[in-house]
């Protein structure tokens, strides 16, 4: 579908294919992209924009439902309508999370949940190619960008790779530390899907029990091919994006 902010004039053209309602999204949505709504402002009252847009209440209010879908508004009780900050687009490299949102000029945080040290497992042994009882480091993080919470990141690091401690991941992100290390991710193989929110992370993430969430499992190699991380993380779907940019000769056959 085309972004609803293309080729939208001020007021719906009644004469066009598209619907009237995506016309109207179309010129809200232009509003915050050219910065007239900011982020966490509240809309105009409804009969503003019925002025304004030259629409019908039922399709604006289509429109608005519309736009809240796509994470662009959101209804807040007793406090309107207000425009939400962009979502975070991931671009499908290898730059991590904390330093795409450094490049999108968005202020990340971190919450450390919890930080252990202990045996590496089965499952993480046989993803990072490490004996059962290697050593690794265990840890989950609350990302969050602009005081928001974005992602819930659970992440595997063998401490000879990286002794890591509890402060350092309080200030800097995971990938900016192994480049220091001597062990810049170079390749990596990751899984995207998609789930409901459980209770406990809709709680954590502040999204409904069942919201979407994107997913993400990954393990990361360096130059010498010595897997460096182990990745299992969530995602609020309403906030974040996934970019992928496929060329011809990494397309499957349909």
């Amino acid at each position: 579908m085309a972004e609803p902010g293309s080729a939208v004039r001020d007021t719906p053209d009644r004469g066009s294919p598209v619907p009237l309602y995506f016309q109207v999204a179309g010129h809200i949505q232009s509003m915050v992209d050219s910065g007239e709504l900011v982020a966490g402002s509240r809309l105009p009252h409804e009969a503003e924009l019925l002025e304004r847009l030259r629409t019908s209440r039922s399709t604006l209010r289509r429109a608005v439902s519309y736009l809240v879908e796509l994470g662009v508004l959101a209804r807040r009780r007793g406090a309107g309508i207000r425009v939400l900050p962009r979502r975070a687009e991931l671009p499908a490299d290898l730059c991590g999370l904390h330093d795409e949102l450094l490049r999108a000029g968005r202020v990340p945080t971190t919450e450390l949940r919890s930080f252990e040290i202990g045996p590496a497992g089965e499952h993480i042994a046989a993803a990072l190619g490490l004996p059962v009882r290697a050593t690794v480091t265990r840890f989950e993080r609350l990302r969050l960008a602009d005081g928001e919470p974005l992602a819930l990141l659970s992440n595997r690091v063998p401490v000879g790779v990286l002794p890591l401690r509890a402060d350092d991941l309080a200030v800097r992100g995971l990938y900016d530390l192994l480049r220091d290390a001597g062990h810049a991710p170079r390749r990596a193989r990751q899984l995207v899907g998609a789930r409901a929110a459980t209770p406990e992370e809709a709680a954590i993430l502040g999204e409904a029990p069942g919201a979407p969430l994107l997913t993400m499992t990954s393990t990361s190699w360096d130059d010498a091919g010595a897997a460096v991380e182990y990745g299992s993380h969530l995602y609020r779907a309403s906030r974040y994006s996934i970019e992928l940019n496929p060329t011809a000769s990494g397309i499957a056959p349909a």
